[in-house]
């Protein structure tokens, strides 16, 4: 019986530690600066000084590392927003994240998403 106590232990452990990702390729594009200090989906202030993002449907608040696949920089945002259905775009971010992505110049880039599940 004790023996079949200490197995179960060991899984129930096991499982807690198993982490999932999640993980997506698409266009990022940055925030034009006319959404300065208007209000986020989430009831934020947008400040392009800061690094966040939009998502058509993540949850609020969850931190995402976002990849540029041809210069491989990344950034970890916070989800703060959201974007429409019809966006092209995967994610939408600030100016401060998009500028430590380089991509400014080029307006878009094609990213990695990724976030512990």
């Amino acid at each position: 019986m004790n023996k079949l106590y200490i197995i179960f232990l060991l899984l129930a452990l096991m499982s807690f530690s198993i982490k999932s990702e999640y993980s997506k390729t698409g266009k990022a594009s940055y925030y034009a600066n006319k959404f300065e200090g208007r209000r986020t989906s989430s009831g934020e202030i947008f400040k392009q000084d800061l690094l966040t993002g939009a998502h058509k449907n993540l949850k609020f608040g969850t931190l995402v590392t976002v990849t540029n696949l041809k210069n491989d920089s990344t950034v970890v945002v916070k989800i703060n927003d959201r974007l429409s259905q019809k966006s092209g775009s995967l994610i939408d971010l600030s100016l401060k994240a998009a500028k430590q992505l380089n991509f400014v110049k080029n307006g878009h880039a094609q990213v990695k998403l990724s976030y512990e599940l």
